[in-house]
Parts: structure tokens; C-alpha cells; sequence
């Protein structure tokens, strides 16, 4: 087996259930920046800063799912879990902004948003160690 082979072992194009996972993002970020977007866009009246934020967060977000769905569907090289760190670290922003908005809004669900931090930061280790481990082995087969 040559190196490319190995390489394409290593981490190849995506499988059809991490294809499938992808579109869904891809999907699930359009649907939801188009929902957010024309919820926010036909709101009557003036809205309050807060409210704002929290719109352009959540717009911002699902913008974001699906560029990453974008890209990944479309990446035809070996991708040696970029797409795990990129994901994990969308994750985690959308986190980090969800419990800070809820600090703002409901101190009281604060528990929530520091849960789903934690999950996402474990997430985002995880990501980075998978990534780590195959960017080593591709070194040791060059």
C-alpha cells in the first residue's frame, strides 16, 4: 500500500452516515437562519436590545451550521477530523452565547447553559485529540 492509500484510510471522504449528519446541519442551518431571520424581520414594532442580540446570535449560529454542512459536503480530500474540530468549536461559541444571553434573561435556567458548555467543551477535546492521533499517524507514514 502506498501513502495515499494509507492516508485515504487514515480519514477518506466521508461515509454516508457522517454524510447524512452533515447535510443535516447543512439543512437544519438554512431552515433555521431562514426561520429566525423572517421571525425577526416581521416582528412589529421596535424591539429591545436584548431581543435583537438574541436574534442575531441564533441567526448567526444556523448561518454558521451551514456553511460548515457546505463545506464539508463538498470537501473531496482528506479531511483528518477538521470537520470534528470545526463543529465542536461552533458548538461551543453557540454555548457560550446561549448561557450568556440566559444570564441576562433567566438567571435561573443559568444551569442549563453551563451544561451544555461543559458538554461542548468535552466535545471540543475530544474533536481535537481524534484529530491530533490521525495528523500523527500521517507523519509516522511520510
Amino acid at each position: 500500500m502506498n501513502e495515499d492509500e494509507m492516508l485515504a484510510r487514515l480519514s477518506g471522504a466521508l461515509s454516508p452516515w457522517r454524510r447524512v449528519r452533515v447535510v443535516w446541519a447543512l439543512v437544519a442551518g438554512v431552515a433555521g437562519a431562514v426561520f429566525t431571520g423572517s421571525l425577526w424581520a416581521t416582528e412589529p414594532g421596535p424591539l429591545p436590545a436584548r431581543t435583537n442580540l438574541a436574534f442575531a446570535a441564533i441567526t448567526a449560529f444556523c448561518v454558521a451550521w451551514a456553511v460548515y454542512g457546505a463545506w464539508a459536503i463538498n470537501r473531496r480530500t482528506a479531511l483528518l477530523a477538521v470537520d470534528r474540530v470545526i463543529a465542536a468549536w461552533i458548538a461551543m461559541g453557540a454555548s457560550v452565547v446561549t448561557t450568556a444571553l440566559l444570564a441576562f434573561a433567566a438567571p435561573q435556567a443559568l444551569v442549563v447553559g453551563i451544561i451544555a458548555i461543559v458538554a461542548s467543551g468535552a466535545l471540543a477535546v475530544q474533536a481535537h485529540r481524534k484529530r491530533a492521533a490521525l495528523l500523527k499517524r500521517r507523519n509516522e507514514l511520510s
